[in-house]
């Protein structure tokens, strides 16, 4: 089963808010979903942007993929750095 995390749209009719989710890649876009990571709100400013952590790095060590967007909010989150860390430690030892 290939495993993304992505985000699953939410909210009112352009008023967009979305979570951040991780799903079975062949499940539609506001299916069906493993696990919720957190939530994304464009519209406020600054923008909210919360993901829990340690989920977010136990489905990156399983092998869920990044959608791009969602790579994006995880790299702004610095959990895609300290992925990376992670990964060169491993391979250090």
């Amino acid at each position: 089963m290939a495993v993304r995390i992505r985000l699953k749209r939410m909210g009112a009719h352009k008023k967009p808010f979305y979570r951040v989710v991780v799903s079975d890649s062949r499940s539609p876009r506001d299916g069906r979903f493993i696990e919720e990571l957190g939530y994304y709100n464009p519209l406020t400013n600054p923008v909210q942007l919360r993901i829990d952590e340690e989920k977010a790095l136990k489905w990156l060590q399983r092998g869920a993929q990044p959608s791009d967007t969602a790579r994006s909010l995880l790299s702004r989150a610095g959990i895609m750095k300290k992925f990376h860390e992670l990964r060169q430690g491993k391979k250090a030892e």
